[in-house]
């Protein structure tokens, strides 16, 4: 039988097969052995060793397209950031942060933009304008009106999707829209954990049906960057690669040095100028903490 681990506790894997259920597992010790670690998002063949029980052993990881090591997860296909229009406001500097570390793990991005039963045409007309620019999908949504969302369902159909964003922008209210029966079996899998209840801190699949998942993780929110240095800072704001080339000095760090290309395209508001202010924030924030 085929599934896909859902979340991972103590040593037990709770493995999703389509049309069946929640199976609690453990992995045979041959993984121990070879030093191989079963990951939230693996897709496995499991033995089931009791169906009214639902428990199961697994005895093959399938083959992973993707595995990311911050969180550890395999086979995630893309990300969903989502924020607020308003109550609470965007923090920008937040936001590029996150799409920053979407951008080093490589994953394809959309950004979501919920509460626009509350936002104004100009507010939102001021966040297409920043963030449309750098090359990433940007969807409006209400997710107590039930607006947008169907977009969001065909975007996710079929993937699995890491969702990130900071707290009291909907998150929860996003994932029981879009899956009904999310905390029937959210309930079931807790049922099933009790030895873990009181661990917050890991990761966790949410079946949507048709083949499509979707992540609530707390490793996407740990958003220092400490394995980014201020000369790479560029590589990961989008909109800048079609400039770099053409600055004046190779290296340029788009600060104080003339005949920048990027800073020009600021002023001609080709580059959005909140993107850039955060970028000089993070780089000096970068610079600093390279001192200590």
């Amino acid at each position: 039988m085929v599934g896909k681990i859902m979340k991972g506790i103590a040593g037990f894997y709770y493995v999703h097969v389509e049309g069946r259920g929640v199976y609690e597992c453990k992995a045979k010790g041959i993984f121990r052995k070879e030093g191989i670690k079963p990951l939230v998002g693996d897709n496995v063949e499991m033995d089931v060793l009791d169906d009214a029980e639902m428990l199961g052993n697994i005895r093959e990881i399938l083959p992973r397209k993707s595995a990311l090591l911050r969180p550890a997860v395999a086979n995630v296909d893309q990300a969903l950031i989502l924020f607020a229009i308003v109550k609470p406001n965007p923090n920008f500097n937040l936001l590029d942060r996150f799409l920053i570390r979407m951008e080093q793990q490589k994953l394809p991005t959309i950004i979501c933009f919920n509460k626009e039963d509350i936002a104004s045409p100009e507010e939102k007309a001021a966040l297409c304008k920043s963030y449309e620019t750098c090359g990433y999908q940007v969807l409006f949504i209400s997710v107590l009106e039930n607006r947008g969302l169907d977009q969001v369902r065909e975007l996710l159909a079929g993937k699995t999707t890491a969702l990130a964003g900071p707290s009291g922008v909907g998150k929860s209210s996003l994932i029981n829209q879009l899956s009904p029966a999310t905390q029937m079996e959210t309930g079931e899998i807790s049922e099933k954990i009790k030895r873990g209840r009181h661990t917050t801190r890991h990761s966790e699949i949410i079946a949507l049906g048709d083949g499509t998942y979707i992540m609530d993780t707390p490793g996407f929110t740990s958003l220092d960057m400490p394995d980014i240095t201020k000369e790479e800072l560029g590589g990961y704001y989008l909109e800048f690669r079609a400039y770099e080339p053409y600055c004046k000095f190779r290296g340029c760090s788009h600060l104080s040095e003339p005949d920048c290309k990027v800073k020009e395209a600021v002023e001609a508001g080709k580059i959005s100028r909140v993107r850039y202010e955060n970028y000089t924030v993070l780089y000096r924030e970068l610079k600093e903490s390279r001192r200590y």
